[in-house]
C-alpha cells in the first residue's frame, strides 16, 4: 500500500479495491465485500471477449445505475493461437490496457473497486492490476472464499488435516511434472482444466489416486456439476472446474 497521490490540481487520487466476490454463489460473497462494491462509484471487472463477466454475475445484485463499470476484455482465454501467437503477451497488453483505464479513474479521484472470482491474490485477474499501480495509489485487497474450499465443500470432503501436505497444480502442467507433484504431496487440488482433463485424468490414475478424485465444475453457482472424477464426462471441461483429491487420513481421526 502506498501514500495516496495527488494530481497537479491538488486534488487525491481515488483508492484501488480488489474485491474478491467469491466462487460463484452471490451469498457468499462477504459482508465487507458488498460494502465496498456499494460505496465505490467505479466497478471494475474482467471477462472473456463477447461474454458476461463472472464476477460481475456473480455481484449484479449489488450494482447499481449509480456506478459506472469499466469492462476489461481479455483477448484470448482458452483459444488455439497461431504458431506466431503468444497468450503471455496478449494478456500482459490486456492487462496495461486495464490499468491504465484504472489510473485515469483514481488520478481524477475516483474510488474504482475490481471484482475478481473467488480471491483476488490466488490465480486473480485483479492481482495484475495491483502489481501495476499499487506502488503509486492506495491498494486494498478485501480476500473472497477461494475456488479451493468451495471445491471442498461440494464434495463434502475433508481438503487436509493435521501435517498433510496440501498442493494445488495447475493442470497446464505436464505430465511428467504433474505425476512426480501428485506422489510428492498427501492432497491435491489440479485447476485450469480445459482441454487437459484427459491428461490430468490419466496421471491420475496412473498413480493409483483416480478412487480418491473428484470432478467439480462451477463449484457452489446453480450450474455445479460434481462427481467422482471416474465418472465424469472428460471430453472437455470449462475453465472454472477443478479435480479434487482430499484427505486420505481425514476419516481416521
Amino acid at each position: 500500500m502506498s501514500a495516496q497521490l495527488s494530481d497537479g490540481d491538488g486534488v487525491d487520487s481515488g483508492n484501488l479495491y480488489g474485491v474478491g466476490v467469491g466462487p460463484g454463489d452471490p451469498e457468499l460473497m462477504t459482508l465487507k465485500a458488498v460494502r465496498r462494491i456499494s460505496a465505490s462509484p467505479v466497478i471494475g471487472y474482467f471477462a472473456a471477449r463477447g461474454r458476461p463477466s463472472n464476477a460481475r454475475r456473480i455481484a449484479e445484485d449489488v450494482i447499481t445505475e449509480h456506478h459506472r463499470e469499466l469492462r476489461f476484455d481479455y483477448p484470448v482465454t482458452v483459444e488455439r493461437l497461431a504458431p506466431t501467437q503468444s497468450y503471455e503477451q496478449m494478456l500482459l497488453g490486456c492487462y496495461d490496457e486495464a490499468a491504465a483505464r484504472v489510473e485515469e479513474e483514481l488520478l481524477a479521484g475516483h474510488d474504482v473497486a475490481v471484482l475478481c472470482e473467488g480471491d483476488p491474490l490466488f490465480y486473480g485477474s485483479y492481482m495484475y492490476l495491483h502489481n501495476r499501480l499499487a506502488d503509486r495509489f492506495t491498494a486494498k485487497v478485501i480476500p473472497g472464499i477461494s475456488s479451493l474450499t468451495a471445491g471442498s465443500a461440494a464434495i463434502g470432503r475433508p481438503l487436509a488435516c493435521g501435517d498433510e501436505l496440501l498442493s494445488v497444480l495447475s493442470g497446464v502442467m505436464s505430465a511428467d511434472d504433474l505425476k512426480t507433484s501428485l506422489v510428492a504431496c498427501d492432497a491435491a487440488v489440479i485447476i485450469k482444466l480445459g482441454r487437459n482433463l484427459v491428461k490430468v485424468k490419466s496421471v491420475i490414475e496412473s498413480v493409483g489416486l483416480l478412487d480418491r478424485a473428484y470432478y467439480v465444475e462451477r463449484a457452489t453457482s446453480a450450474a455445479e456439476i460434481c462427481s467422482p472424477l471416474a465418472d465424469a464426462d472428460i471430453a472437455s471441461a470449462p475453465y472454472f472446474s477443478m479435480v479434487v483429491i482430499p484427505s486420505a487420513v481425514a476419516g481416521l481421526r
